[in-house]
């Protein structure tokens, strides 16, 4: 069973819902990134939802296509992404 799996079989058995928090990857950069995803967690967040910035994310609304122009303007990559999930998940369990 993953992390996400986990995480809702123990907040059904607590009767609970989730509090599922959403960030940009790499928006301003991937250290902020890393930051925001502990800090999302001390704050009391369930899980935490990675977004890949992608060129053209209309349907996501105003704000989230300017994190993601952001975050490319920045240089942030799909390879990028996945080496701070690695750095994230050696100090965090979050899914």
């Amino acid at each position: 069973m993953n992390r996400i799996d986990l995480k809702f079989k123990e907040l059904k058995g607590k009767n609970e819902k989730a509090m599922i928090s959403f960030i940009t990857a790499g928006d301003p950069n991937f250290e902020v990134t890393e930051k925001l995803v502990y800090s999302m967690e001390e704050a009391g967040a369930d899980i935490v939802e990675l977004g890949i910035p992608y060129s053209d994310p209309i349907a996501d609304g105003p704000t989230i296509q300017k994190s993601s122009a952001r975050a490319l303007k920045n240089g942030a990559t799909i390879a990028k992404i996945m080496d701070s999930v690695k750095k994230i998940r050696l100090k965090t369990e979050i899914p």
